[in-house]
């Protein structure tokens, strides 16, 4: 039999696939990465950021309804074994000591950001107002019973 006698014997799914091996051939894997760039840009330009939140929120619910919650806790444990088995325990210490400092700086940040705001509300007011008012007194505190002990009553 000839390949003209076989003609319509194709399914759509097969012709797509065959297609899309010989485009792979032809040009390459980054051409696939290339045109979905773009059309993702496209996308984003068109319906904007929220369209991706609302498809990805929308997809994750179908997921957890088909698969359970129990899923996403192994697909994390996979996850987290191939980092482990590919970039060494050490990875995780690593991260973890660059996540405190990053914690530890924004705290910095935020106090400095803090005293800057009092001095400029302390100055904004005047410097008699901060100064001459008494600081109001502190209330007293009963002592915290231990195990075995009455509260002690005022």
């Amino acid at each position: 039999m000839s390949d003209k006698d076989n003609k319509g014997s194709m399914t759509v799914a097969e012709a797509g696939r065959k297609g899309g091996e010989t485009v792979r051939n032809e040009r390459g894997r980054e051409f696939y990465e290339t045109i979905g760039r773009k059309g993702g840009a496209t996308v984003k330009a068109e319906r904007g950021r929220s369209f991706y939140e609302e498809i990805g929120r929308k997809g994750g619910e179908t997921v957890k309804a088909e698969r359970g919650a129990k899923f996403y806790e192994e697909i994390g444990k996979k996850g987290g074994d191939r980092v482990k088995a590919t970039r060494g325990p050490n990875f995780y210490e690593e991260i973890g000591r660059k996540g405190g400092q990053k914690v530890k700086k924004l705290i910095e940040e935020g106090k400095r950001a803090a005293r800057a705001a009092m001095a400029t509300a302390e100055t904004a007011a005047g410097p008699e107002t901060a100064s001459s008012a008494p600081a109001a007194p502190a209330a007293p505190v009963a002592p915290v019973p231990t195990e075995g002990q009455e509260p002690q009553r005022e």
